[in-house]
């Protein structure tokens, strides 16, 4: 049986004979899909570009510092304590994920991605306002290097780089904050070695992506890109081609009598959809994983069946069995799983959120240390306490109080005032009556009150003698 399937046996960027990158030149798409992602692109380029700037409570809205240990989103703080919130916010993103990529294919990648929208919505629009469409870069690379080449190619990379070192620019200020990030660019390199040697390496970083990398990142490197074939099935809408209604493939006929004789397709087999496809590939063999779903090819196509009086949609969203047997089913089994999972945690998400605290306090026995006579009647124990404030403001007028009467709470030194997002430390002794202690081990329950009302409690240990 003939294979009919070979074009999977290799990608369209690599020479089979040398095993040589071959460079991708896409014509310039254009259409309604081509346009609607455009405005969808400004957008989310706007929002990338513009959440750092904007504060609550003079906190940036959004912060992700890995460093520190320090996270805020839409004006909520997230410290260490709550990592259990984020490791479940993970989970359910990912499930998040498998659902919609089961159900929608990589729409995602297509519309909202940033590698997608950086490389097809800004770099390759620089590449063709200065170097033109796909037939005059080739012309433009296999010319002699005159005055006029020198000036584009010194050029476009010259605004590549400069836009490489914006987006890196940016997603540091996603992670120290844009006033740190002000800091940095404002004084002196000297004190800030750290931050600026950082700023180099992504910027070289994202100039490699978008100026050399471009569709490899896709190809070769993106994961979910490589999870796609696992996720994907028959029922999953994706960018497709209806071979029912263009195959087969042939040139449009001069005469009714030629075209009944022939009973060719709606494709022409003109190549366009090929040709504006930014991964190389050939979307009439069907779903691949080089495909991002940038639907450069619906637009493409679509222009083709216009100019020739067919009917739109022979390349279109569509799911294989939609094409196949007409008819769309999303809510499959499986579908309908991953929906109760997601709810699951979505559920469970969300009553965390809801019961989780903005103040936290932290009491343990000091380590290595036994517990002290008083006197003849009273032991204590030395403890160190956290106070953990997650909101932005200071909390102050501290005090400790315990439930339990048979003893009394003696702090060292002024409890300190808690500040916005900040942690404050200290020590205390408890005093307990020898007689009344039952075990040598006693539960003890501490509240912790500011300005006379109750924040949060805390459980601990008090060592006594052997009984």
């Amino acid at each position: 049986m003939e294979d009919t399937e070979t074009f999977r046996d290799h990608i369209g960027t690599v020479d089979e004979n040398t095993g040589k990158r071959i460079w991708v030149y896409p014509k310039k798409p254009k259409g309604r899909f081509y346009n609607a992602r455009t405005y969808v692109s400004i957008l989310l380029l706007g929002l990338l570009f513009g959440l750092p700037f904007i504060k609550v409570h003079g906190d940036p809205i959004l912060l992700f510092n890995v460093i520190e240990l320090k996270f805020i989103f839409f004006g909520i703080v997230f410290t260490p304590q709550d990592l259990h919130l984020f490791a479940l916010a993970m989970i359910t993103l990912i499930v998040f994920v498998v659902l919609f990529t089961v159900v929608f294919g990589r729409l995602f990648c297509g519309w909202i991605c940033p590698q997608t929208i950086f490389m097809e919505m800004v770099f390759r629009k620089i590449e063709y306002w200065i170097e033109g469409d796909s037939t005059q870069q080739r012309r433009l690379k296999e010319a002699k290097w005159t005055s006029d080449k020198i000036l584009k190619k010194f050029g476009k990379h010259t605004i590549f780089f400069a836009i490489a070192i914006l987006i890196a620019n940016t997603f540091l200020a996603y992670i120290i904050g844009i006033d740190e990030l002000f800091k940095i660019i404002s004084e002196p390199v000297s004190q800030h070695m750290g931050g600026f040697v950082a700023l180099v390496i992504f910027s070289g970083i994202f100039y490699f992506v978008f100026a050399r990398m471009r569709e490899q990142v896709c190809i070769a490197v993106c994961p979910y890109g490589r999870l796609q074939g696992v996720m994907l099935d028959k029922n999953s809408i994706v960018v497709a081609y209806d071979w029912l209604r263009g195959e087969p493939r042939g040139k449009v006929q001069k005469s009714k009598e030629e075209a009944e004789l022939k009973q060719l397709g709606d494709c022409i087999d003109c190549g366009a959809c090929v040709r504006v496809c930014p991964t190389a590939i050939d979307i009439r063999h069907g779903t691949q994983l080089e495909c991002v779903n940038c639907t450069a090819c619906i637009d493409a196509c679509d222009d083709i069946m216009d100019k020739v009086g067919r009917e739109r949609g022979l390349i279109r969203y569509d799911s294989h069995n939609g094409i196949e047997q007409g008819r769309k089913t999303l809510f499959t089994g499986r579908v309908m799983a991953y929906i109760g999972v997601l709810i699951a945690l979505l559920v469970l998400q969300g009553f965390l959120f809801t019961t989780r605290s903005e103040v936290e306090a932290v009491i343990l026995r000091t380590p290595g240390m036994l517990f002290q006579k008083v006197d003849d009647s009273h032991i204590s124990n030395l403890y160190n306490y956290q106070i953990i404030n997650k909101t932005t403001e200071d909390i102050g007028g501290i005090e400790f109080r315990l439930f339990d009467p048979r003893g009394v709470i003696k702090v060292v030194g002024q409890v300190p005032v808690a500040g916005k997002q900040a942690i404050a430390e200290g020590a205390f002794f408890i005093e307990m009556e020898t007689d009344k202690l039952e075990s040598r081990k006693t539960k003890l329950k501490i509240e912790v009150y500011s300005n006379g009302q109750k924040i949060d409690e805390a459980s601990t240990n008090f060592l006594g003698p052997v009984k």
